[in-house]
């Protein structure tokens, strides 16, 4: 009788684990709780070394976040469609850089950071225009745009830093502070909110999931899958170029080669957050949580006065382990 009682709750708390490691986002979720109690407790036994909790770090965190957060948000709903984007780091400079010359032109900064979300979402319907109209891995076309884009920022300016000064409201609304927050972590929060009522809880976000499932299945069931995916297309060029005008905002200025391997890091925030790479699976909580726990890790490594190649290796390992897991889910689904 004892035994059966002690098992009881061994097994409640086996099942627990197991459906919430089922979720979309359960194990990414899992190992962010552990890390930051982790940091948490560091920051409290040991607050003059390891200063995780001071408003300083925090600062810095906010304002580092939302720029990967926002190309992450993009590529990860191209990816639940079943796409790629890997030109989004180059989009986000060249959107960026328009927009700054505009504005040294004497262009109104609300009337040139419209401009430059048009390019980005236009960049974004043409990668996949190409990739549906030819039949093209996205993978191939839009690492194509990744260079013709890089190679287009030098074209229009050189290699030469372009400056960015916006009028004072339009600066305070994208860099400034609302009630202690960085107002570009509350803009991101806010579209991760956004994003998540459209994929979660409207049609679009159904179909999105549908295309990127089972393509032939969505389409029989009536959704228009080549519309849906273009969409997907358009928001990841979208977000990229807001994505340039957050960074752009909070420096004031672009540099020609800025944007250079964050579309990786904007794939590996995803797959860590618990995306499948074969799309049809995914959540936009696990890509806030895949950008925050990178951000931590790098915070953390900074902190420890660590070399920069442990964050390397540290994500690299991430990936990999969250690409397997990710495997074995997808695996379980389509054997029940």
């Amino acid at each position: 009788m004892t035994h059966t009682h002690a098992a009881a709750p061994s097994r409640s708390a086996r099942d627990w684990l197991y459906r919430l490691l089922s979720m979309p986002a359960g194990a990414i979720l899992l190992v962010f709780l552990v890390v930051q109690l982790a940091c948490i407790l560091a920051g409290l036994l040991f607050p003059d070394d390891f200063r995780y909790l001071s408003s300083a770090n925090m600062g810095i965190m906010m304002r580092s976040v939302p720029v990967l957060g926002c190309l992450a948000l993009g590529a990860g709903v191209l990816m639940i469609a079943g796409e790629f984007d890997l030109s989004i780091g180059s989009v986000y400079t060249l959107t960026a850089v328009i927009m700054a010359m505009l504005v040294g032109l004497g262009v109104d900064a609300f009337l040139a950071a419209p401009m430059g979300l048009l390019v980005g979402a236009v960049i974004g319907l043409g990668n996949g225009f190409l990739t549906l109209r030819f039949n093209l891995p996205s993978f191939i076309v839009t690492l194509g745009g990744l260079l013709f884009w890089r190679g287009a920022v030098l074209l229009i300016n050189g290699a030469v830093q372009v400056r960015f000064d916006p009028n004072p409201v339009f600066n305070a609304l994208l860099s400034g502070t609302i009630l202690g927050i960085n107002a570009a972590f509350i803009w991101f929060v806010a579209l991760c909110f956004g994003f998540w009522a459209v994929m979660h809880r409207h049609r679009l976000g159904n179909h999105i999931f549908a295309t990127g499932g089972n393509r032939a299945a969505a389409t029989a069931i009536g959704v228009n899958t080549g519309r849906i995916k273009m969409i997907a297309f358009a928001i990841a060029g979208f977000l990229a170029a807001f994505a340039g005008i957050l960074a752009t905002t909070r420096v004031g200025s672009v540099q020609p080669g800025q944007g250079a391997g964050l579309e990786l890091q904007a794939i590996a925030a995803c797959v860590i957050g618990g995306l499948s790479l074969r799309g049809g699976r995914g959540s936009i909580l696990g890509v806030f949580l895949g950008v925050m726990l990178i951000f931590t890790i790098t915070d953390v490594l900074l902190l420890m006065r660590a070399p920069g190649f442990y964050l390397d290796m540290f994500i690299a390992t991430l990936i990999v382990a969250a690409s397997i897991f990710n495997h074995g889910l997808d695996r379980r689904g389509a054997e029940s």
